[in-house]
């Protein structure tokens, strides 16, 4: 019997199989691109000496969230994010679903219009309209305000804020309604206690998405609030950079953690509603 040799006995990798290895490494490559800094986050938090280096602290210890726990470097900057973010978010979520209701219900020549140019403004950098935007703050006294603030941030969002909760509204059968209105309820009844009750995972994702852009935004702030008492988090982070290219590595390891951490309690307290989809194919049924 004639033996093939080895080089021909040994069966080659398929297509398929180099390709699912090429995906399988390229989606190792995206983990340990957010893993490093993660790890980095954690173990630079717990050492005094820590540098850019991905190390192993020698003596772990707390002492750098000992030194960032002061009201002047985190309670109050935090307080600040969370009055300013918190009403910008709520405005921004309260305002897009009274736009999303027309816009998803009623049929008109101008709605694509004007959908196109909501969607135009969600292009625009925020940088590009910064400088009118302080020049208008300083004239009309909004400058250096917390609530002034707020409603910038919310009309920045809102644009976005206003496509999501339109598609999700989408979703909602008309009938619903309009067995509202046959019992006597109005426009805006219908919207507060039938149709947003029944897309609450889609204020839910609204809420968390613009949530955690405001959280994360430096620049209008930074721009907008003058005075070092009313600054959020995000600003007052700034802190942990010195002069000369020195930097408190391990402190802003920590106060990362401890700024970061609302933006995941708020996603982890109202997730369960992102789980319950949109079942109403039985609501209409009967």
């Amino acid at each position: 019997m004639t033996r093939l040799p080895a080089s021909r006995a040994r069966p080659l990798l398929t297509r398929r199989t180099r390709r699912r290895l090429a995906a399988d490494a390229a989606l190792l490559a995206v983990t340990a691109a957010f893993a490093v800094p993660l790890a980095w986050l954690v173990l630079s938090s717990l050492d005094t000496g820590a540098t850019l280096r991905v190390r192993v602290p020698g003596s772990p210890s707390l002492d750098n969230f000992s030194a960032v726990l002061t009201d002047e470097i985190t309670f109050t900057p935090m307080l600040n994010s969370l009055v300013l973010c918190g009403s910008a978010t709520a405005l921004t979520v309260a305002c897009a679903a009274l736009a999303a209701y027309p816009l998803s219900r009623y049929r008109s020549r101008f709605s694509r219009p004007y959908l196109l140019t909501v969607l135009f403004a969600t292009c625009l950098p925020i940088t590009a309209v910064m400088v009118p935007v302080y020049a208008l703050f300083v004239q009309v006294n909004l400058i250096d305000t917390v609530y002034g603030t707020a409603l910038f941030l919310a009309a920045s969002q809102l644009p976005f804020a206003i496509w999501l909760m339109k598609n999700f509204m989408d979703g909602i059968p008309r009938a619903l309604e309009e067995a509202a209105w046959t019992d006597g309820a109005s426009w805006f009844q219908t919207l507060w206690r039938v149709i947003l009750p029944l897309m609450g995972p889609g204020v839910t994702v609204v809420t968390v998405y613009t949530f955690a852009i405001m959280w994360g935004n430096f620049f209008v702030p930074f721009l907008l609030l003058l005075s070092p008492e009313q600054l959020p988090a995000s600003v007052s982070i700034f802190t942990f950079f010195g002069n000369y290219g020195a930097i408190a590595f391990g402190q802003l390891a920590a106060f990362s953690i401890l700024y970061s951490t609302p933006v995941v309690l708020l996603y982890v307290l109202i997730s369960r509603r992102l789980g319950g989809g949109f079942t109403l194919g039985g609501a209409v049924k009967g």
